[in-house]
């Protein structure tokens, strides 16, 4: 679903692995052959597996079976399971666990939210930011898709979305409504999207012929009273709910009529909790 190139996994597995194990050296096990396997211990949407099997690959584990990302599990269920020397299963152990582990908490949040939403509002789409830690994005767009969502913004290059901070620039929303039409030319491939905290602002750009709205941090019940109204002055609009959104409130801004839901939630939580078994043949 996403490229995650082979560049990036050398540089996971040099990471954890600046020269040697040192550990399975002075052990003297490293040429013992056996197979390493990895078991959820919950329910989960597994994310990670064709990274993971990347790794091995690069190690000469043979893959023996494997589950897709994206795919629902339950307690006990191997999710992929390899054969080599146990120098490479103990290298490939904790980078593979971590990125099993934390890849599919993230799936497996944005299951939950993608699936209390819908049951509301089938039409409605769960979007994620971009607000993830440094270095991880590739992983957290993976499987924030993975889990049933789609990326808000990949980059800053890719959309247009106007922010206060941008019109502390041009005297304020009237500043930018006043040279609507010019930025509307200049960008005429793309939509306009603007994030407005009140009714009133939201009115002016709606009638002024924004592509889109975003809603930032609006209580549920306010935000499908402005829903309603915007609806009145532009059918069309496209109508995001964000600010705050999570799995206790999700229904609620399910139910205000807004298209899509925008939230970071699903990038901070508990890892899924995998288990790992290296065993000699």
């Amino acid at each position: 679903m996403v490229y995650i190139s082979d560049e990036t996994i050398d540089k996971f597995i040099k990471e954890d692995i600046p020269y040697i194990d040192l550990t399975t050296l002075i052990l003297g096990i490293g040429k013992e052959k056996g197979s390493i396997k990895f078991v959820t211990r919950e329910d989960a949407v597994i994310t990670g597996t064709e990274e993971v099997i990347k790794i091995f690959e690069k190690l000469n584990i043979k893959i023996k079976n494997y589950v897709s990302s994206g795919t629902l599990v339950i307690p006990g269920q191997v999710i992929l399971e390899g054969e080599g020397y146990a120098e490479a299963a103990h290298m490939a152990w904790k980078l593979s666990s971590n990125i099993l582990e934390y890849c599919s908490g993230i799936s497996t949040r944005t299951r939950k939210l993608v699936d209390a939403a819908k049951a509301i509002n089938p039409k409605i789409e769960l979007f994620t930011t971009r607000k993830v830690f440094p270095g991880t994005k590739e992983l957290s767009i993976k499987s924030a898709i993975a889990g049933g969502a789609y990326p808000h913004r990949l980059g800053l290059s890719e959309t247009i979305l106007i922010f206060k901070q941008h019109m502390n620039f041009l005297d304020g929303v009237d500043g930018l409504i006043s040279k609507f039409d010019e930025i509307k030319t200049k960008a005429s491939e793309k939509k306009i999207i603007v994030e407005v905290d009140s009714l009133e602002d939201a009115v002016k750009f709606a009638r002024v012929g924004v592509d889109g709205l975003q809603f930032d941090k609006i209580p549920p019940k306010e935000l499908k009273d402005m829903v309603k109204q915007i609806r009145s002055i532009n059918r069309n609009i496209t109508l995001i709910g964000t600010g705050g959104i999570n799995s206790n409130n999700i229904e609620e801004y399910a139910k205000t009529g807004v298209d899509a839901i925008s939230t970071t939630w699903v990038y901070f939580g508990k890892p899924i909790d995998i288990g790992t078994t290296i065993t000699k043949f």
